[in-house]
């Protein structure tokens, strides 16, 4: 099993993200995993699960706050995804990090910390998509996506990885709601 850290945008921007994922018929991403923007990678997310309750304790007083969603990006030619703005998001991430203490390569490895980029993939060469077929799709992203989009974050989602190499929800754990 293998477990990650997230954040899932509201039903109604959800399903407006995959019904755009959807257009691309070879676009298996949206089988893998539904649309979220991650806030600690799989590194040190071990299956005895001692981290979560450690997970928990920091967001019981991290307080929510707002993500906005930007305009279509790449990494490299192979990834596209949105673009994510946060600083609370940042720190929650680093917080995270900190706390679960993965390894240097770790770190190195799932681009956390001084490499973390928020983001929001829309799709990926290794997910099925030619990369002419993700230049069409960032170019039909910002004739049909609104940006920017915002949003408030009042809980993470843990999510964990079954036989198929799918990965669901596991559970939800609410920030600290300011009033």
């Amino acid at each position: 099993m293998q477990y990650f850290i997230g954040i899932v945008p509201p039903d109604d921007l959800k399903k407006k993200i995959v019904k755009f994922q959807q257009q691309w018929e070879n676009n298996r991403l949206v089988e893998g995993v539904e649309p979220h923007i991650t806030v600690k990678a799989q590194g040190a997310l071990t299956p005895d699960m001692k981290w979560l309750e450690k997970v928990k304790k920091i967001c019981e007083s991290f307080l929510s706050f707002e993500v906005m969603i930007r305009n279509p990006k790449f990494f490299g030619e192979d990834i596209l995804y949105l673009s994510v703005d946060s600083d609370e998001l940042i720190k929650l991430h680093e917080i995270l990090v900190e706390t679960v203490a993965p390894s240097k390569e770790l770190i190195k490895h799932y681009f956390e910390l001084d490499e973390y980029i928020p983001h929001l993939t829309l799709g990926q060469t290794q997910f099925g998509l030619t990369n002419l077929e993700l230049n069409d799709m960032a170019i039909k992203a910002t004739e049909e996506l609104t940006f920017p989009l915002t949003f408030k974050v009042e809980c993470i989602r843990v999510y964990e990885s079954n036989e198929s190499s799918k990965y669901l929800k596991l559970l939800d754990i609410p920030l600290r709601i300011c009033n």
